[in-house]
């Protein structure tokens, strides 16, 4: 796998490639600059000896140390040569990533997520919709940095006979928490008053025959 990333490398202008790792023994990783991208991709599905027809998943990860903290990872199938490569490129909050959907437009699904859970930004994607948070959502919720609690919170509210959008409110009742199961917590059940008693109180030992009570 390592002779196939180089060749990959070779292929490509000085400096496109990065990196290239094999991880965990058996998956082949090539890092490779942003500016890259298409030209990479085109290749990895053309070229007779690569071959990676399909786009099987595109995400996105988040590492909020670093300079560039959004990598977008792509993960290509070869069918006809049976063999699988993930491609890596990173980038920052206000840097657009290259649309790869004129040579897979499956990606438009793809992107939309990362775009809506992380706000990575992708260049020639006319559609960058929300596509799984709710209408006039704040914030991006798979960021390191976005609150557990979220910013906005949504009810009913039935003197206005609408939704309504408010800011997160936490009552204590929602900060304590009883982590003991429903089940443990129940000692008698109806009808079930002897059964619990003896399971509580555990069997009695049986009597020693060589003594007298």
């Amino acid at each position: 796998m390592q002779a196939l990333g180089e060749a990959v490398r070779m292929a490509l202008p000085n400096g496109t490639v990065e990196a290239i790792a094999v991880e965990r023994g058996a998956e082949l990783v090539l890092r490779i600059r942003r500016d890259g991208l298409l030209d990479t991709m085109t290749l990895l599905r053309d070229a007779p000896h690569l071959a990676f027809e399909q786009l099987m998943d595109l995400c996105g990860t988040d590492w909020p140390e670093k300079p560039l903290r959004f990598e977008v990872v792509y993960n290509l199938l070869s069918l006809s040569l049976n063999q699988r490569i993930r491609v890596v490129v990173a980038t920052d909050a206000a840097t657009p990533v290259p649309s790869v959907v004129p040579i897979w437009p499956c990606a438009t699904w793809y992107e939309r997520e990362a775009w809506d859970m992380y706000g990575i930004v992708f260049e020639g994607q006319t559609d960058l919709r929300r596509l799984l948070t709710d209408y006039g959502f704040e914030g991006h919720p798979l960021r390191k940095d976005f609150p557990l609690t979220g910013y906005v919170e949504v009810r009913y509210d039935e003197e206005r006979k609408q939704v309504v959008y408010e800011p997160v409110t936490l009552t204590q009742d929602f900060r304590n928490f009883d982590f003991l199961s429903p089940w443990e917590a129940m000692t008698t059940l109806p009808g079930d008053e002897k059964v619990h008693l003896n399971r509580i109180e555990g069997p009695k030992p049986p009597a020693d025959k060589g003594t007298q009570p």
